[in-house]
């Protein structure tokens, strides 16, 4: 899967190059990250709403949207999916609560 997401992340990284016109990500690179928060907050909501239907290839579909448009986000940020998976690796084995307690003292 790492792999599928790094190419994404190549791809989402040569999009900033990309004429606006021609180019849906580029597009939305252009009108800043207000609109990429915006559409990630619309694409985690139909997430939900699939998974309250319980329709799993919706689910997959909706989800797929919103990991698209999170890394849409990442590389705005200069982000790559690799740190993200870093975090997610330092997390593996510990305690979720653990995890939440040293967040919040």
């Amino acid at each position: 899967m790492n792999d599928t997401l790094d190419r994404l992340a190549e791809v989402l990284e040569q999009r900033k190059q990309a004429d606006p016109e021609t180019s849906y990500v580029a597009k939305l690179y252009g009108k800043g990250l207000d609109a990429i928060l915006k559409k990630i907050g619309e694409e985690a909501t139909e997430t939900v709403m699939a998974a309250k239907d319980g329709d799993r290839d919706k689910i997959v579909y909706e989800t797929a949207d919103l990991w698209f448009h999170s890394l849409v986000l990442l590389a705005y940020r200069d982000i790559r999916p690799a740190e993200v998976a870093a975090e997610l690796e330092r997390r593996f084995g510990l305690s979720g609560l653990a995890e939440k307690a040293s967040r919040d003292s």
